[in-house]
């Protein structure tokens, strides 16, 4: 197929499955990519996660001339039939969407908001975050741009803008080619902190041509809630809720965690629990780098030292452990060490829910601890009827539903809608 001057999208993973969105858009001598994570698939009960591993399981595609050369895997792809321009966006820090980063050619240009650059800098700090290139051991270049800013790959030009996602610093992406205008909504929603940033971001995409447009709220079926789970409808209200629990229940260890790339809630926790926050230091230090604002902190047993946290800010571990009236802290491992009777809020923490084998040993061990657990879960996608306020607001031309299960309960009243399989293209 001949397409000089003509815009292309393939959709090499992300179809019919939440996470391990790859897309690429190409251009003449040019070609971008979003994101650069991994799908998620516990049940293979991979031992490794090397570059061929991820190949084999279809956990990542094949991609010609984008992973690291030198990795184990990367020999058996093609390489590319003509040099060609290139570049990768990363919409936000979740893994689904950056796992994989580390195995990206080098050479390559990685780009993302600076707020997702500080984040994945910091929840990689020991390199148990994010897949490690035993070849360039850390984390590699990102380029960190500030919101509204302009890529230009060839002829490609790709603006990056802010979204309301449950991770700090997610954005969607703007890309326009001399013959289209594409828009991908990354992850994001309304009912978070930020939703004056998604409506400008749908302002701006307004009469795109095509939308690629998440949809995971609208995977699952209406399932009856479980007796140890609130859902609310917002951050405001999940924070409300957190503080009328901790304050009926006095006299009691306190515990919780969340996922550390929501920096906003740990931040809203800090400023309203009628108890004082204690934050893993890696969390407290990850709201220092990334919001400014400090907390106090300790380390679990054997974990390295911080050297930016405050020394006056520290919590002794044996402290927190004994504590019944005073505080309220973040608990990320060792929960056999909690006291019998406490009470522990999953604010949707890792493991995520019960699709992960991992969540019911988890409930287990609580469980035999004599530890009440109460998950408090806040959603950091739109809810059904607010990706239809979105199409709305964006009145795409064409609409492609990706990262969801169920991409036909997504509709278009304002043009065609297109549900491609995983490896098809798309020619503007």
């Amino acid at each position: 197929m001949d397409l000089k001057g003509k815009t292309s999208v393939t959709f090499h993973s992300g179809i019919l499955t939440i996470g391990g969105t790859v897309i690429e858009v190409r251009y003449e001598d040019a070609r971008i990519f979003f994101d650069f994570g991994t799908e998620f698939r516990p049940e293979l009960g991979l031992t490794e996660e090397s570059l061929g591993t991820l190949l084999d399981n279809r956990l990542i595609p094949a991609l010609s001339g984008v992973y690291d050369s030198r990795l184990s895997g990367a020999e058996d792809l093609a390489a590319p039939t003509e040099e060609v321009e290139t570049a990768v966006f990363l919409s936000h820090a979740h893994l689904d969407h950056s796992k994989m980063i580390n195995y990206l050619d080098p050479a390559i240009p990685l780009y993302t908001l600076k707020e997702t650059k500080a984040i994945l800098a910091s929840l990689n700090r020991d390199e148990q975050f994010l897949l490690t290139n035993p070849f360039a051991p850390g984390i590699r270049d990102m380029i960190g741009l500030e919101a509204g800013s302009e890529v230009v790959v060839g002829k490609i030009h790709v603006t990056i803008l802010p979204v309301d996602h449950d991770a700090y610093g997610a954005a969607a992406l703007l890309i326009k080619t001399p013959d289209a205008f594409l828009t991908y909504t990354g992850d994001l929603r309304l009912h978070g902190y930020d939703r004056d940033l998604t409506e400008a971001f749908c302002e701006q995409a307004k009469h795109t041509d095509l939308l690629m447009m998440e949809g995971v709220s609208i995977s699952f079926d209406d399932r009856e809630e479980e007796a140890d789970t609130e859902t609310l409808p917002s951050e405001q209200a999940l924070i409300t809720r957190l503080v009328e629990l901790v304050a009926a229940n006095p006299q009691r260890q306190l515990t919780f965690n969340g996922y550390p790339a929501n920096v906003k809630r740990f931040a809203a926790i800090l400023s309203a629990a009628p108890r004082t926050v204690v934050l893993e230091a890696n969390m407290a230090a990850l709201l220092q780098e990334v919001l400014g604002l400090d907390a106090y902190y300790y380390y679990p047993t054997g974990a390295t030292k911080i050297s930016s946290l405050k020394p006056d800010l520290a919590i002794p571990y044996e402290t927190l452990l004994a504590d019944q009236e005073q505080y309220l802290w973040q608990v990320v491992d060792h929960f056999e060490a909690l006291q019998p009777g406490g009470l522990y809020y999953h604010l949707d923490a890792e493991p995520l829910g019960d699709f992960d084998p991992a969540y019911q040993v988890f409930l287990d061990l609580l469980a035999k601890q004599d530890i009440t657990f109460l998950r408090l879960a806040c959603s950091g996608h739109a809810f059904p009827e607010d990706l239809d306020r979105i199409i709305a607001m964006i009145q795409p031309k064409t609409l492609v539903p990706i990262h969801t299960l169920k991409p036909e309960k997504l509709v278009n009243p304002y043009g065609e809608r297109i549900l491609p399989s995983r490896g098809d293209t798309i020619v503007l």
